[in-house]
């Protein structure tokens, strides 16, 4: 039975990570300056996510990215459960590169040997924002080096969102502490 449900869980995973309709599929972040994993690595700030059950109630939200020994990425995902006062749930995964021609795309597994898309749209050419996709329109994160973001990079990021085929009024905005 239990090993019915997870197989249930992967297979509805591995459906939903269809590829999503977008004029430019394959592009990531701007071209302008080459990407640097290791400015991308420590911790980000969740400030907008699409609601998701590995994630649901989950607030003050960080994702913190290492080299691991092996030379793929460790991926800690942390939050607050219904609220700040609540247990911390923690999530650690891994990554690793989608291909040498696609530096900017990664795949992440936080279960097993399965991987999902983890592509970076949209990244500040200082490395302080970030719009996450997944190779699907089912997920979507805005990340940030702070806490806060400001409404007119927010409001950016938004409209780069929608022009990519998103439907950004399902985002939900991420409390973090004071």
């Amino acid at each position: 039975m239990k090993l019915n449900l997870i197989l249930l869980t992967i297979g509805l995973f591995l459906i939903t990570c269809k590829p999503q309709a977008m004029e430019n599929p394959d592009q990531t972040i701007n071209s302008e300056f080459a990407f640097e994993l290791e400015k991308y690595l420590g911790t980000w700030y969740e400030i907008a996510r699409f609601d998701h059950s590995f994630e649901r109630n989950l607030q003050g939200v960080t994702a913190t990215y290492s080299i691991r020994p092996d030379g793929k990425i460790k991926v800690l995902n942390q939050g607050y459960r219904r609220g700040f006062d609540g247990k911390v749930s923690k999530a650690v995964g891994k990554a690793k590169s989608a291909g040498e021609d696609t530096p900017r795309n990664f795949k992440v597994s936080f279960f097993w040997f399965f991987y999902g898309p983890y592509n970076i749209l949209e990244l500040d050419k200082d490395y302080r924002y970030a719009l996450i996709g997944s190779g699907s329109d089912k997920f979507l994160w805005i990340l940030s080096r702070t806490p806060k973001m400001d409404e007119a990079t927010y409001n950016m990021l938004l409209e780069n969102a929608k022009e990519r085929g998103y439907d950004v009024s399902k985002l939900i905005k991420v409390e973090h502490p004071e």
